[in-house]
């Protein structure tokens, strides 16, 4: 009750035109002498009130316009929209109907970049065979990742530019280590562009495929295991 109190606090103060800190700040002195002073005075209110003051607080919090555009919305949203409300209602825990919804939309935000990386190839005048990456690459999008090459069939050289795209985590420097191997053995020479230095660091071979541009390769960190 009390995670749903200050949310609903906070949504008011907001609602009402509070837009600094000092806002806050009187409410939770107001609280805490309540809390250490008030007590006998607060016990004295019908507890009718009170719910009817929840309520009021739920109707004016709430974004109605949500209802009527409810069909063009993703799915995602809806459901995660859904589950929070019945998880509140039924277990009466808005901070774990707020946790489970996050962790939801958390899931759904990984999958929907995983399916989103994509790979546009091409073979330049000197027979040289670009894949240009475009979206994150990261543990969720690893194997659609690695499916877009075609090792065997693909010219004696090879070019991966990863300007438009990220490399985030271990796993996708795992995947980079994996397909790298994979055109080494076949006898094919492989550069990678457009890397951050924590990139080149944690590549097995980066001295020798990776083709350095001090000027634009970004300067974003790698997530590691501590």
């Amino acid at each position: 009750m009390g995670g749903c109190a200050m949310l609903g606090q906070s949504l008011i103060n907001v609602s009402n035109g509070a837009r600094a800190r000092l806002s806050g700040i009187i409410a939770s002195l107001a609280l805490l002498a309540f809390v250490m002073y008030g007590a006998p005075v607060i016990e004295l209110l019908p507890m009718v009130a009170l719910t009817g003051l929840m309520i009021m607080v739920a109707i004016g919090t709430f974004e109605w316009a949500s209802i009527k555009t409810v069909k063009r919305m993703p799915k995602s949203d809806v459901l995660v929209m859904v589950l929070v409300t019945l998880i509140t209602v039924f277990l009466h825990n808005l901070a774990l109907a707020v946790l489970i919804g996050v962790i939801i939309a958390a899931l759904v935000f990984a999958w929907d970049n995983a399916i989103r990386i994509r790979a546009r190839k091409l073979v330049d005048e000197d027979g040289i065979k670009n894949y240009q990456i475009y979206g994150p690459l990261f543990f969720g999008s690893t194997s659609v990742f690695l499916d877009k090459f075609d090792v065997d069939n693909d010219p004696d050289e090879v070019i991966i530019d990863f300007k438009e795209s990220r490399v985030v985590d271990m796993s996708a420097i795992e995947a980079l280590n994996k397909i790298t191997e994979k055109y080494q053995n076949a006898g094919k020479k492989i550069h990678l562009r457009y890397l951050s230095e924590d990139c080149k660091r944690l590549l097995k071979n980066a001295e020798d495929i990776i083709d350095v541009n001090v000027m634009e390769d970004p300067t974003y960190k790698v997530v590691i295991d501590q």
